[in-house]
């Protein structure tokens, strides 16, 4: 028999670099050689303190369930951390542990976002952002990131957005796939706009420690926005942790409470080692931090350099996030067509703008969290298959 699908499938969409990777993975089982500049996974090793603490922390029992919203050292781990950072003052009680950072944004939006209710979201943005609205029945209210802008806010196009019906606003900064930054006045503006309405703030900021100019500046931190700001976060991006699965959110206490409801019917608990290696995380050294955000920094330098000595590329430098994010309009504003290209032909996996909204038309992004000596071979791929592909263009 076919299988029927529940209605609700169709509107999920996808994460298109797991996709580009799976694609990429069966050429080289092809045989073909591909560098791999698509997915925003850090090359780095977890450091060795976090693994140890992991791996005694197995040996004490910690392989059984945990308290669905999180173990209390863990979570104070967490809130001592946010408080610390973003200079607001954060309990055990406002935060939840989560495997994986993206079922912070899944809760928010099943706990609060009801079938028609506005969700305002950035474009080009985070797929899951709009997967998720679109699942829940939400109206989708992208608002536009453009490269003239630096791909920020137009905060007059961002107030025009703002109204009664909207329940929901998703703010990323530092961005994934632009690497943008929003300002401190960006971020006030954003707040000035929401406070008047119902409408809470989801703040992914996964990115919050992989800034090179600036440091960036969370809404919870304006006044008035703790108790209506959700500040998305985890351990994947900043400790190379991304197989561990731990992402955390702070939010309002009652609001944890439903997360957690929403917990027990999903996941149970994130896995209690990978809790207790994040206390490892938070509280002890931090050198392996700043060294691979020294690092990114070089590549960025790398990436950026090239992408410009191309032919029809231009690219702006990344503030934060491990991303570049060239304009190849030029070339073929077609980007998915450039992308396939570049991967069958080039041997480099990247994405097309176009996967992170219709607002990337025209772009492609390349993550740099790969060595230098492989974001450098991307790059002569890149050339050599951009000079092949323009007489395809122009007929």
């Amino acid at each position: 028999m076919n299988l029927e699908w529940a209605q609700r499938m169709g509107t999920l969409g996808t994460e298109t670099a797991f996709e580009v990777l799976a694609r990429a993975r069966n050429l080289e089982r092809q045989g073909k050689h591909i560098v791999h500049l698509e997915i925003g996974e850090p090359d780095f090793d977890t450091p060795a303190h976090i693994t140890e603490a992991a791996i005694k922390a197995m040996r004490d029992g910690y392989t059984h369930y945990t308290p669905a919203a999180g173990i209390l050292e863990a979570r104070q781990a967490v809130a001592d951390y946010v408080t610390r950072t973003r200079r607001i003052p954060v309990k055990p009680e406002h935060v939840i542990i989560v495997p994986g950072s993206k079922n912070v944004l899944l809760f928010a939006m099943l706990a609060l976002v009801n079938p028609g209710d506005e969700v305002v979201y950035p474009d080009p943005g985070y797929p899951i952002y709009e997967s998720v609205a679109r699942f829940v029945g939400a109206t989708l209210r992208p608002i536009r990131l453009r490269e003239e802008n630096d791909f920020r806010f137009d905060l007059d196009e961002f107030r025009s957005l703002v109204g009664p019906r909207t329940r929901m606003v998703v703010i990323n900064s530092p961005h994934n796939p632009c690497g943008s930054m929003l300002d401190r006045a960006d971020i006030e503006a954003v707040a000035a706009a929401v406070l008047p309405t119902r409408a809470l703030v989801l703040s992914d900021e996964i990115y919050a420690q992989i800034a090179y100019e600036g440091e960036p500046y969370s809404i919870a931190s304006v006044p008035g926005m703790q108790d209506r700001t959700i500040i998305l976060d985890g351990m994947s991006k900043t400790y190379a942790m991304t197989g561990w699965r731990v992402g955390f959110g702070v939010m309002r206490p009652e609001l944890v409470e439903r997360m957690a409801q929403l917990m027990i019917n999903s996941s149970s608990c994130a896995a209690g080692f990978s809790q207790i290696a994040t206390i490892a995380a938070l509280n002890g050294p931090q050198d392996a931090v700043t060294a691979m955000v020294a690092e990114f920094k070089t590549r960025r330098q790398i990436i950026i350099d090239e992408l410009n000595r191309m032919d029809g590329v231009t690219c702006r430098s990344p503030r934060g996030a491990f991303y570049a994010f060239p304009n190849v309009s030029v070339i073929e504003p077609e980007s998915k067509r450039l992308a396939d290209f570049l991967l069958e032909e080039g041997g480099v996996a990247c994405l097309a703008g176009t996967s992170f909204g219709a607002g990337g038309r025209g772009f492609l992004r390349f993550s740099y969290a790969n060595n230098q000596e492989n974001i450098r071979e991307g790059m002569r791929r890149v050339r050599g298959a951009l000079q092949r592909y323009r007489p395809a263009v122009a007929r």
